[in-house]
């Protein structure tokens, strides 16, 4: 799309790309760059190229995608092709991580974009996708390399949004809205990030200071309990890939991270927000834990997708972070729900089922899947954040000798 057509003011997008490559990625001299997004995007792809490029970068490899093109495959596709996936796809990526090129993705595409395809068919293809691409992802979720995910304004994902808006004005309303949770509307945007990392920092210290063995969440609908992985770490904001790189993995972001121990989860926990998950809309999720595994399930809507979901594997069922974000964060506080896991993760408290983050334990270096295991680190195909923390969210710090320390209260942190 050229520029002049677009609805808000895209000098803006040169900030973003600048954060994007200097504060999310911090591209080192040399280094490749697999860029995969949506081809709408474009404007800021570009952007992040030439800024690539002017920061010392070997090659900026795009990999686009269409939405049209997506659905053509669910409209049109032949039965018994679903479970297909391209692997070799994968593999050059998986091989351009080992060769130590950055990864970043650039999310704009419309989350319910699938929302009227057949959900068994949609399934199927993001399960073949996850296995293909297990090898790849391995190599980000252990923070082999540096990554990043950051997001621009599309379209149909605006008018999804703000639904209420001509489609202009809800293009240039969430144009606005990702660009202040990026921190680009600032005059100094990379001063900005420097600042809100510090403050992260601290937060991610105290908590690695404390080492609780759980977390124990309470708010109106929730009495949960998480145990922490044995040697679990937290992380949040900037942080060192093992390539020496430091990196901000998510542009915007508010929360600190840890995994949690796939068997000690106990108790009931109620969604406090709705997840847009491959085109369905699932809300008022709950759920109980007992020894780490989701015994019961339920959902106001969309439970038979989210039921399949904790279907795809064994540990599906179990959960492999746990974050903390304030009630008060900027992306709460605008009230607006992005059904993007990207952006409405930042708004609340959430846990993810299935795949741990294998940077989140200590003293990883040499450690088997089966070490990873024992410790209490999950492994499954998927990866799902989901929303929990609210205004009235309470979380007490449980240590070793079953000491209480206030973490949060009122949605907040303590202190």
């Amino acid at each position: 799309m050229n520029d002049t057509a677009l609805p808000f003011d895209t000098a803006i997008l040169d900030k973003l790309a600048d954060v994007i490559v200097g504060t999310g990625l911090n591209l080192a001299p040399g280094q490749d760059l697999v860029l995969t997004a949506s081809a709408e995007a474009l404007p800021l792809v570009r952007r992040v190229a030439a800024a690539a490029y002017r920061a010392g970068a070997g090659v900026v490899a795009p990999i686009l995608s269409d939405e049209e093109i997506t659905r053509a495959r669910y409209l049109h596709g032949h039965d018994g092709t679903f479970s297909h996936a391209p692997g070799w796809l994968f593999e050059g990526m998986a091989k351009a991580y080992e060769g130590n090129a950055a990864r970043l993705h650039i999310a704009a595409d419309n989350p319910m974009a699938l929302s009227d395809m057949d959900p068994a068919k949609v399934a199927e293809a993001a399960k073949a996708n996850a296995a293909a691409y297990k090898p790849a992802l391995a190599k980000i979720s252990g923070f082999e390399i540096n990554w990043s995910i950051a997001a621009y304004p599309g379209r149909a994902w605006a008018r999804q949004v703000f639904p209420d808006l001509d489609p202009d004005a809800a293009q240039a309303a969430l144009a606005d809205t990702i660009f202040a949770a990026s921190r680009v509307d600032r005059a100094d945007p990379v001063a900005a990030w420097a600042e809100h990392n510090t403050e992260l920092a601290a937060r991610r210290d105290w908590l690695n200071e404390h080492d609780f063995a759980a977390l124990h969440f309470r708010s109106s609908n929730t009495d949960l309990t998480v145990g922490l992985a044995d040697g679990h770490l937290w992380q949040g904001g900037a942080a060192e890939a093992k390539n020496g790189i430091t990196c901000n993995p998510n542009i915007p972001t508010e929360e600190v991270f840890t995994t949690p121990h796939k068997d000690r989860v106990e108790g009931t926990v109620r969604a406090s927000k709705p997840l847009a998950h491959q085109g369905t809309l699932i809300d008022g999720i709950e759920v109980t834990f007992e020894a780490g595994k989701i015994t019961r399930a339920k959902a106001d809507r969309g439970e038979e997708v989210f039921l399949k979901l904790i279907e795809t594997d064994e540990g599906a069922r179990r959960i492999g972070e746990v974050a903390l974000v304030p009630h008060a964060s900027p992306i709460s506080e605008s009230g607006v729900l992005f059904y993007n896991t990207l952006f409405d993760e930042n708004a609340a408290c959430h846990i993810a089922l299935g795949q741990c983050y294998k940077d989140c334990l200590r003293d990883t270096a040499g450690l088997s899947d089966v070490d990873i295991a024992a410790r209490g680190g999950n492994s499954s195909l998927i990866h799902v954040d989901w929303m929990i923390g609210a205004a009235d969210t309470e979380i007490d710090g449980i240590t070793l000798s079953e000491e209480r320390v206030a973490v949060f209260r009122g949605g907040n942190w303590a202190d």
